[in-house]
């Protein structure tokens, strides 16, 4: 008999898991400091038994799943663990993919993040972009620095995510958190009909098409303040993202738009420690005069050069990070030479 589900979840956390996988003809993994082990005590899944988990997590959503072939959800297990979940079909088995969020809300400041971030929240508008590949702790980032709001402004927060990861607890904030597929029914007619509810903040949970970027861009030069995700791997590469999703002719007129409106970009990647754990190696790009040029005049690859000079300002490369953290024995040189943007520079100042 597979463990149940619960049991699962409490095993993962006790365990410091950030991730389970539930897989058919493998047994249930968890994701512990960045590597995949089997959890105690059990045995590989047969394609019913993955079923019957799927089945208990989907609920009566389970039928929309078993049409559309994946479905996003979250949870909350007893215990108060609440958990992000992916089911999805493959070679006629179900699949699971599911994420351990943190039982309470972080503080900011004890996210290790570079300095300047802590001014993010206190923005009246603007862009601010939180980037970095899937696991990177973007989700937990943009809770800290919204539920710091909660707690430090007067003003109406309305999220926009697929699904709903952390649950805020309103303080000095009205918040509204909205789930795509259940309160509305796509992110560009959430981000559409959220410029006709008042808001002062708005996250969106992920930027994922040209809709959604433009809504963003315009909900920001109306005097709004947006956070918001992206899949990339440094500050420069969001920027050519977000603009290259639209055609030529439009591009230019788009560059304008985000020179005038981006106010940072933080890109994140966790990694191991040098005991147990992981931490956040963090890029983070205060958008300066100089960079608003850049952007403006569309020389994306000189912004990296910008963004090592404009370290007054808070700005921070991953590689200056990386080095950092090493020097803090936090991480290993091999660990920081590994996630380095340029290994040759942070293999000089990594050996001592």
């Amino acid at each position: 008999m597979p463990l149940p589900l619960q049991q699962l979840i409490t095993t993962a956390r006790a365990s410091r898991g950030s991730d389970i996988h539930l897989v058919c003809g493998l047994p249930p993994r968890m994701r512990v400091d960045g590597t995949l082990v089997n959890v105690p005590g059990t045995a590989p899944l047969t394609p019913q038994e993955c079923e019957a988990y799927a089945r208990e997590m989907a609920g009566d959503e389970y039928k929309a799943m078993a049409d559309i072939g994946e479905l996003d959800l979250a949870l909350t297990f007893a215990g108060g663990i609440r958990c992000r979940i992916n089911l999805f079909r493959q070679q006629g088995a179900v699949s699971a993919a599911i994420r351990l969020l943190a039982e309470v809300i972080p503080q900011l400041d004890a996210l290790g993040l570079p300095p300047a971030v802590q001014t993010l929240p206190s923005l009246n508008r603007g862009i601010v972009l939180v980037t970095g590949e899937t696991g990177s702790g973007k989700s937990t980032t943009l809770a800290a620095m919204l539920d710091r709001i909660n707690h430090t402004e007067d003003a109406h927060i309305i999220t926009l995510e697929d699904p709903i990861e952390y649950v805020y607890t309103p303080d000095r904030c009205i918040i509204n958190q909205r789930e795509i597929g259940t309160d509305t029914r796509s992110y560009a007619d959430g981000l559409r009909a959220i410029l006709r509810e008042d808001p002062d903040v708005i996250l969106i949970g992920e930027m994922r098409d040209l809709n959604t970027i433009e809504t963003a861009l315009t909900a920001a030069e109306t005097g709004h303040l947006v956070f918001a995700t992206l899949h990339t791997n440094s500050a420069p590469e969001a920027i050519d993202r977000m603009v290259d999703v639209f055609p030529e002719g439009r591009q230019k007129q788009i560059r304008l738009q985000l020179s005038t409106t981006l106010m940072a970009v933080l890109s994140q990647q966790l990694l191991p420690k040098r005991d147990k754990g992981r931490v956040a190696a963090c890029e983070l790009m205060m958008v300066t005069p100089a960079i608003r040029n850049l952007i403006r005049e569309g020389k994306t690859p000189q912004i990296a050069s910008a963004l090592a000079t404009s370290a007054a300002e808070g700005s921070l490369t991953m590689d200056n990070c990386l080095i950092q953290l090493y020097k803090q024995r936090a991480i290993t040189g091999e660990t920081a030479r590994r996630a380095a943007r340029d290994a040759e520079y942070v293999k000089r100042n990594t050996q001592f």
